[in-house]
């Protein structure tokens, strides 16, 4: 074998090994559950965009993940990349069905609290939610980004991708801001583990809010997503929409689960969709 081919073998980087599916479908794919299909690629350009084409002839709780993407997208059309098998790059397609479409913008927010939750308790790190799709930790005191969610219609639902860092390690990190699960401290960096974990709490929490007809407040959403998140009491700049920009401090996230800024003029401010950058002040550092 070649050192060429060497790069390309799923098992050229023992601690890094290949997702086993087989394990995952008999883990996660329940008769009376959510997650109907599980299927894993080697590689591939956006797990969110691959769904998305197929959104037409798909059910709901179908699962894709990638060991490695190359054109993985966040916010605003940024791209999102890592080394093969250092992370978890998936994404789910759900159809809220009877619940009003004003309330699936809860969907990215509610992803985040499962997010976390699930990290909790599958990798033992504390993870902050960033308004609207970031996931952070901490390390030695600096709030750094280890995570991210992005929502898209498609077809008659949403494509929820999530992307997460679990073993980068510090020379890897795509930029300063950056961390993953492992420099964090987690337990344990076991992918299964952790897309197990994750799944799960997606599932008990989507149950939660469709039962509530998309209702945050009733489905404890909101309470759990204010609970975990990082951005409020925090003195913010959001760049919106046609390149204006408000700075003020994010006190709440209302019903709609849009973050309310109080501006400098006395006024609350609600923000449906823009770029947060946290100021510095309350845990400190620019993020």
């Amino acid at each position: 074998m070649t050192p060429s081919d060497a790069s390309h073998n799923r098992w050229s980087d023992l601690d890094r090994p290949p997702l086993n599916v087989p394990a995952l479908r008999r883990g996660l794919l329940r008769p009376d559950g959510l997650w109907s299909t599980l299927d894993v690629v080697d590689t591939t350009g956006s797990t969110n965009s691959d769904l998305a084409g197929r959104a037409a002839g798909l059910t709901e709780g179908a699962v894709l993940v990638a060991e490695e993407q190359t054109a993985g997208r966040g916010r605003l059309d940024r791209t999102w990349t890592a080394p093969a098998r250092s992370g978890l790059f998936f994404s789910v397609y759900l159809t809220p069905g009877a619940v009003p479409v004003q309330r699936w913008g809860w969907l990215p927010l509610l992803t985040g609290v499962a997010v976390a939750a699930g990290l909790a308790r599958s990798a033992g790190v504390d993870t902050a939610l960033k308004w609207p799709n970031d996931v952070l930790v901490t390390i030695e005191g600096e709030e750094r980004k280890t995570g991210g969610i992005l929502a898209e219609r498609a077809g008659d639902g949403v494509v929820i991708g999530i992307g997460l860092n679990v073993s980068l390690r510090a020379d890897e990190l795509p930029a300063p801001t950056a961390a993953s699960l492992a420099l964090a401290g987690a337990v344990s960096t076991d992918r299964e583990t952790l897309l197990r974990g994750v799944l799960r709490s997606l599932e008990q929490w989507y149950g939660k809010w469709r039962a509530a007809d998309g209702d945050a407040a009733a489905s404890g959403l909101q309470e759990a997503y204010v609970a975990g998140c990082a951005t409020l009491g925090r003195t913010v700049r959001a760049q919106l929409p046609g390149d204006r920009t408000l700075t003020g401090e994010a006190v709440a996230i209302d019903g709609d689960g849009r973050l309310v800024l109080s501006t400098g003029d006395g006024l609350q401010e609600p923000v449906s969709a823009g770029d947060i950058v946290h100021l510095r002040g309350a845990a400190g550092g620019l993020t």
